[in-house]
């Protein structure tokens, strides 16, 4: 894209030293900073045919441009917080001209120092869990002394009475289901929380957003001090070991840029 005075300024995250950026000279990605007082805003020009706010609307529905372009946007952070503490701001946040980055710098400079301060030394890492309903089930079979009674009356009982039990156990295997799983990732939930500074539990995703063949029943996030990492891994491989076999699946991922505690929500200015 040619520079002109009709680019649109996109706005990555702010730190408080300058990042090289010349690292990113080689994925055609141009970044550079705007310095207030002790804050840097990372930022790049960007064409309105593609981030106008009407164009950006439009483009949002395209899944290939959005996958693309997050990535990027993504790339550009994570790459930038390997060596310096970012905030990151939200995909799309977009400014018409460089003074309303500057005015941004201003009007919020000890907060964003306060929050870079908090942010020192930490990481942020993400834990998603699923479960699989027929391993999950198998387990409950084995080991549940309310399914297990049951499953012993259906055998002794005629045609007609195990028909009715049949039922019967079936919906007990769902609310026991309902009850076991609430009550494994509220154990795993707050053992991983004891080795963090933070946590926050985040929506449950669906199938059609995960692309797994199990059911998402945890998403959360960890503010973890960088000295707790090893602790925060030592347990998750405890939970995995504990409840791998009763159909739990443990994705962690990390670390991220800290989106979930940096508590700042600045919209683009377009």
């Amino acid at each position: 894209m040619n520079v002109t005075e009709e680019s649109l300024i996109y706005l990555y995250c702010v730190t408080k030293a300058k990042p090289d950026c010349s690292d990113f000279e080689e994925t055609g990605i141009k970044i550079y900073p705007i310095y207030f007082q002790g804050t840097y805003a990372i930022l790049s020009r960007v064409s309105p045919e593609e981030f106008s706010e009407e164009n950006l609307k439009k483009n949002l529905a395209n899944m290939e441009w959005v996958e693309k372009n997050v990535r990027q946007h993504e790339k550009v952070i994570e790459e930038i917080m390997k060596d310096i503490t970012v905030i990151p701001f939200k995909f799309g946040t977009i400014f018409k001209t460089e003074d309303g980055v500057e005015n941004l710098l201003k009007e919020n400079n000890l907060k964003f120092k306060n929050v870079i301060a908090d942010l020192e030394g930490k990481e942020e890492w993400g834990l998603k869990v699923y479960c699989d309903s027929e391993k999950l089930n198998d387990s409950l079979k084995k080991e549940d002394e309310r399914v297990e009674g049951i499953e012993k009356e259906i055998t002794s009982s005629g045609k007609g009475k195990a028909y009715f039990l049949k039922k019967k156990k079936n919906e007990l295997i769902k609310n026991v289901r309902n009850e076991k799983i609430s009550e494994y990732t509220q154990d795993s939930f707050e053992r991983i929380k004891r080795a963090c500074l933070e946590a926050k539990i985040n929506k449950i995703l669906p199938k059609e957003v995960t692309e797994k063949k199990e059911d998402m029943v945890l998403n959360a996030a960890f503010l973890i001090n960088e000295k707790r990492i090893k602790e925060f891994k030592n347990i998750l491989a405890y939970l995995k070991t504990k409840y791998t076999n009763k159909g739990l699946v443990f994705d962690c991922t990390g670390p991220w840029p800290p989106y979930n505690f940096c508590n700042l929500s600045e919209k683009g200015k377009v």
